[in-house]
């Protein structure tokens, strides 16, 4: 089993840089706040200890890869 790896909002926006991902703290901020129907676009949640928004590492990294799969395979099925 792997031992979980939780980063803050800043880490979280280095680890998407290095993906090729690049977006500004505003941009990350945006997708860890909760929307109106408190929903947030990535599964950020308030440590108990710090009180600052975390997301596990390989949970951030793993969205964008089954995304970028889906895109793909969206892309090959069309007609």
């Amino acid at each position: 089993m792997k031992i979980p790896h939780y980063i803050g909002l800043e880490q979280a926006r280095q680890v998407l840089a290095e993906m090729g991902v690049e977006l500004n703290a505003r941009q990350m901020k945006r997708a860890a706040d909760k929307d109106a129907t408190g929903q947030r676009r990535l599964p950020f949640f308030v440590d108990p200890i710090e009180g600052t928004l975390k997301i596990e590492k390989d949970t951030l990294v793993e969205i964008y890869k089954r995304l970028q799969n889906k895109a793909e395979n969206e892309f090959r099925n069309r007609d």
